[in-house]
């Protein structure tokens, strides 16, 4: 098992944060393609069989992973993961209201031009059609922070494609 500590991951200081900001599919994505490779290139995992999984942001990443990097994964799981920046900063709960400014600093706007079409190139939702390997979602129907149409969105997308789902 790798669990990277990706830009934006915490106790490693305010530059390392900060380095995440706006980076959702990018450059933090970028570090965890970079350890599966590490991994690969040391023979400590099979080029055929890694999986990835992940939780909330996590989830996004999973979903980001098969999407932006369809030939890494053998398959995935996304657990209550985010599938679109769009809808993700609209069901923003009451209670984080307060941080909503910080949130489109560090994920996005959607209001302003740069970030919404950054947002919809790097929303996993946009591009499931590249998705190779096997996906299971599983996703809390009452989840506060991250609806539960982030989920519906990636079955809908999937449907939409001619893909099976169970």
């Amino acid at each position: 098992v790798l669990q990277m500590n990706f830009r934006g991951s915490t106790g490693y200081g305010k530059s390392f944060w900060e380095a995440s900001f706006k980076q959702w599919g990018q450059n933090m994505q970028n570090d965890i393609t970079d350890g599966v490779t590490w991994l690969r290139k040391q023979g400590i995992a099979d080029q055929n069989r890694v999986a990835i999984y992940g939780a909330s942001y996590g989830g996004y990443a999973t979903l980001a992973g098969i999407t932006f990097t369809p030939d890494t994964y053998a398959c995935a799981i996304d657990y209550v993961g985010v599938s679109n920046l769009f809808s993700f900063m609209k069901t923003i709960p009451p209670y984080w209201k307060p941080y909503l400014e910080m949130m489109y600093t560090m994920v996005g706007n959607p209001n302003d031009p740069k970030d919404s079409v950054m947002m919809h190139n790097f929303s996993p939702v946009f591009h499931v059609d590249k998705i190779k390997c096997p996906l299971f979602i599983a996703q809390g129907a009452k989840d506060p922070r991250v609806n539960k149409d982030e989920s519906d969105q990636v079955v809908a997308a999937l449907k939409k494609n001619n893909v099976t789902v169970q």
